[in-house]
């Protein structure tokens, strides 16, 4: 009778620890996918930005070097893309992209805040339809980044709650980053509007 206990028990453990792990995997999994969602949306945004400046560049001759800081910053931030993609859950690569999605936020406002002075270019056709796929492309991104929050915190709360923990420490399971906004107090402070 005890050796039956003993087995019912074990095997209670043994079904514990493959859902845990099951689990674990399934979370993981889920937050993967929700950056896999966001670089969707990132590369879209990487492709109209050489788009807009070629459009802006012919009634932007003067501002050269904002076009290309815009250019620079879309080309730094596709790389940090590229390393989140290749690990999600890695801190640093996350923390990278935010950093370089920030400048190049801070680099399209500073594109947009001169296009302004530009009549004939705010009125044109073809900058007005890639200001408003960009704004809607910036929107999906904010979507999938909330997603992809909420898809870290459930894994996260996994990977630290017991007793699951046990199950995440004998496996390796790491704590992943989420996306945050940027640190820089430049780029957070609200740009200034003048009429």
């Amino acid at each position: 009778m005890g050796l039956i206990v003993f087995l019912a028990v074990v095997a209670l453990v043994l079904f514990w620890a493959v859902g845990a792990y099951n689990r674990l995997v399934q979370l993981r999994n889920r937050f993967r996918n929700g950056f896999a969602q966001i670089d969707v949306q990132l590369k879209r945004r990487y492709d109209l930005i050489p788009n807009l400046v070629e459009t802006a560049r012919a009634y932007m001759k003067h501002e050269r070097e904002t076009l290309e800081a815009v250019i620079r910053a879309r080309n730094v931030a596709a790389a940090a893309g590229a390393a989140a993609a290749a690990n999600p859950g890695a801190a640093g690569v996350v923390r990278e992209l935010a950093a370089a999605e920030g400048a190049l936020s801070g680099a399209l406002s500073r594109l947009f805040a001169l296009a302004e002075a530009y009549p004939d270019l705010k009125a044109n056709q073809n900058m007005m339809q890639l200001t408003e796929e960009l704004t809607t492309t910036e929107n999906k991104i904010a979507f999938a980044r909330q997603a992809f929050n909420d898809a870290v915190m459930d894994y996260n709360n996994a990977v630290g709650q017991f007793p699951s923990n046990l199950i995440a420490g004998a496996f390796a399971f790491k704590e992943a980053e989420q996306l945050t906004a940027t640190e820089n107090v430049e780029e957070r402070r609200a740009p200034k509007v003048q009429f």
